[in-house]
């Protein structure tokens, strides 16, 4: 899983390249038809004694058709020793896979974004020997998500874009129905979006806060057996379980009763709070520990 917020502005084209189409069609540019997207080693060093590195490499295209690389930079402010870098990596893709290059770079500001589209011209003052045009994604050219229907028919473009509005005044109304679009989906693409998401943020950010709280209540619309509905009540559950087990054990030390370590194993691995109930009325009585499971055997 991502471990950092620029982590998680570049990896989420690996994990989910279907976010790609969308992401080209916003800057106008054409991927070919039915492309293959496959992820490529970031190291992009030749010879030691200079490591470069890429944050992600993809090669669009078919077999034997049309095919290009792709660059991929998260970049969170203007840097202008960034610039060679770029150039590098577009001038070693070219050269390693003998296929157009381009350079996609991710931000969550506009001013960051602004900057790094470009052009950036490398050679003396009057004369360009170099041209370097970045596309650039980011909070000037993503659309603002509000509507559930519309983020759930894309989650992962609806995702991407709540990343990069995460410092706008309307993040809490994208981030809402982003969070209700979430409420039909499975628990392992709840967990992916959610986790993405979170991360990439920020940390200790006003948005991270509201996606936490819209994480943490999952009640949006109780009742309905949703995922989003059935991760909490599964949560709320296990924290009581682990609660009233914790009550029992506390019980027989307070009354002076040895709890045996597969005693105390079997108590604490138990997740049903009715179980749990009846162990604890006879936690108060039982001159031994394991008496309280005598029905139970």
């Amino acid at each position: 899983m991502v471990t950092s917020q620029h982590e998680a502005s570049h990896r989420i084209f690996q994990e989910r390249p279907d976010l790609l189409a969308p992401v080209f069609r916003i800057l106008g540019v054409p991927l070919p038809e039915n492309a293959d997207v496959e992820i490529l080693s970031a190291d992009v060093t030749e010879i030691r004694p200079l490591e470069r590195r890429v944050d992600t490499v993809l090669r669009v295209g078919r077999p034997g058709g049309e095919r290009l690389m792709l660059a991929i930079e998260a970049q969170g402010k203007r840097a202008e020793e960034k610039v060679v870098s770029w150039a590098y990596y577009l001038s070693y893709l070219k050269a390693k896979y003998k296929c157009p290059a381009l350079l996609l770079v991710v931000c969550q500001d506009k001013a960051t974004a602004d900057w790094a589209a470009g052009p950036f011209r490398l050679g003396p003052d009057g004369w360009a020997a170099l041209s370097l045009h970045p596309l650039v994604v980011g909070p000037g050219n993503l659309p603002m998500i509000t509507d559930e229907e519309e983020a759930a028919q894309d989650l992962t473009l609806a995702t991407f874009s709540a990343m990069a509005h995460g410092r706008h005044q309307e993040a809490p109304a994208i981030l809402e129905a982003l969070a209700r679009a979430l409420e039909t989906v499975d628990k392992e693409v709840f967990s992916y979006y959610s986790d993405m998401l979170e991360i990439a943020l920020g940390d200790e950010t006003p948005a991270q806060e509201t996606w936490r709280n819209l994480m943490s209540s999952r009640t949006i619309f109780p009742g309905r057996g949703t995922a989003v509905e059935t991760l909490y009540l599964e949560g709320k559950a296990e924290g009581r379980a682990e609660e009233r087990a914790q009550n029992v054990l506390r019980v027989l030390d307070k009354r002076g009763i040895l709890v045996q370590n597969v005693t105390r194993e079997r108590i604490t691995n138990c997740t049903d709070l009715s179980t749990l109930g009846r162990w604890l009325d006879r936690a108060f009585s039982v001159d031994s520990a394991e008496e309280i499971f005598a029905e139970e055997s």
